[in-house]
């Protein structure tokens, strides 16, 4: 795991020199008044081992004579400088062998460089990082996909069942009709029996008349014979035999034609005329009690979809639930849709104080690239004093280097810089050019010196610590 063993940086930013030995683990805090160079210290340590990608838009101190130049020594021995007007990248490791940008990058996080960038992620991308860090992935990916697929079933389910049954409460409920439509033919058959029995008892009325008329002849004849002579005595017996006779069926008959009753088709009729109104409120009723139907069953699908997302969001939670978390009581949240989002203490990354969300994003970036043994950390002023000594307490118990900055000349400041100046530990070489030239100004002119050696042309455009 690697540490950051010294920084040297001259001429960047705000900085005009300033050299610092952070503690191997813990906090090291930068401290010092607004505007005096202590997040320029930060952004000299990201230029040195980030690469120009990380250079300052401004990289060189305002009004500074000479240029910018970084050094950078790693606890394995690698040293990292960058000099000159072109701020050439020079990495040796112990044993002299150059490098170049490609071996600090596979030794370096680059969030451990640029934290802020954490900080500025998206929920879903502060989630997503952490989730990288504990190895479930691809499982992960997998129950996303069935939730996500449950999920749009889910949703596309409970639109069709809420359709449906808008539907259905809309159309007209008829109360008064039958359950199956009416058969017209059934009722067309049976008025035709009643016809036929009408039209029989309409014969049989007619058959009484005419028997009625040929008892009125029989008795006229009868009178006729009568009156003529009675000789015709035997004929009127005989006659008057059939009288008895035809007078008892003319009885008969009209006894039945009296008892006879024509039936109604005046209810078939009207019945006729409401079918097709009838069978058509018929036709709404199965229709309403269909759409219903399929409304009650796709609410049953959706009830066994929603069961479905929720199986899968606890096999999410029960995936993380034994997965080896950089700090205590960090989890991680997935919303309605799946999205994941970072939860500390039960609490959302926006309910979470500024201190918090320091101490939740610097776990997950030592965590990103467990090489990199060291965080760099800006405004550490967001953490009360207690608060900052239990971050602190904290980092080194989980052997970590941070090195981070902080409003503020107290205590609890490692190095407190001022007016670009700032000096923790002491340099191989001396203290840098820089300072030394400034120190200089303020001494009174000495007596010349015996000759020294001159420094050449090459030597001067370096300036502060030599290299060796």
């Amino acid at each position: 795991m690697v540490k950051i063993a010294s920084v040297e940086a001259e001429n960047v930013k705000r900085v005009k020199a300033v050299y610092l030995e952070p503690n191997a683990d813990g906090l090291t805090v930068i401290g010092g008044r607004n505007g005096q160079g202590k997040t320029s210290v930060l952004d000299a340590i990201a230029w040195a081992l980030g690469g120009n990608k990380m250079k300052p838009t401004n990289a060189k101190r305002e009004g500074a004579a000479l240029d910018p130049r970084l050094r950078v020594v790693l606890d394995n021995g690698i040293v990292v400088e960058r000099k000159g007007k072109a701020s050439a990248l020079k990495v040796t490791d112990p044993s002299g062998n150059k490098g170049g940008q490609a071996l600090l990058t596979s030794l370096i996080g680059q969030l451990a460089l640029d934290l802020p960038k954490f900080l500025a992620g998206t929920d879903k991308d502060k989630a997503e990082a952490l989730l990288s860090i504990l190895g479930v992935g691809d499982a992960l990916a997998e129950l996303d996909a069935k939730k996500a697929a449950a999920y749009n079933q889910r949703h596309a389910v409970g639109v069709m069942e809420r359709q449906k049954r808008g539907a259905a409460e809309e159309m007209p409920r008829w109360p008064d009709a039958p359950a199956q439509e009416v058969s017209a033919s059934e009722l067309i058959a049976e008025q035709s029996a009643i016809l036929a029995r009408n039209g029989e008892n309409q014969r049989k009325r007619m058959e009484a008349e005419r028997i009625a008329q040929q008892v009125d002849a029989a008795r006229a004849e009868l009178d006729r014979m009568a009156a003529q002579s009675r000789e015709l005595a035997e004929r009127m017996a005989a006659k008057s035999a059939d009288l008895e006779r035809l007078s008892a069926d003319a009885a008969t008959a009209a006894k039945t034609a009296a008892e006879l009753r024509d039936e109604s088709t005046a209810e078939l009729e009207a019945q006729l005329a409401q079918v097709e109104a009838t069978n058509d409120k018929v036709r709404t009723n199965m229709r309403r009690e269909r759409a219903m139907a399929e409304a009650d069953e796709l609410k049953e699908q959706y009830g066994e979809l929603d069961a479905e997302v929720k199986r899968l969001d606890k096999a999410r939670t029960d995936l993380l639930k034994d997965a080896p978390l950089p700090l205590d009581g960090l989890g991680v949240a997935f919303g309605e849709k799946g999205e994941p989002s970072l939860t500390y203490l039960g609490q959302a990354w926006d309910c979470m104080s500024g201190s918090e969300q320091l101490k939740v994003a610097t776990a997950i970036v030592r965590a990103t690239k467990p090489e990199c043994g060291f965080v760099l950390v800006d405004k550490l002023e967001q953490m009360d004093p207690q608060t900052l000594a239990e971050f602190g307490a904290w980092a080194e118990g989980e052997g970590l280097q941070v090195i981070g900055t902080r409003v503020g000349t107290g205590d609890e400041c490692s190095l407190v810089i001022e007016d670009g100046r700032g000096q923790l530990g002491e340099p191989e070489d001396g203290m840098p050019e820089a300072q030394r030239e400034d120190e200089e100004e303020d001494e009174p002119t000495e007596q010349p010196q015996p000759a020294m050696p001159s420094m050449n042309a090459a030597q001067a455009a370096v300036g502060g610590w030599s290299i060796k």
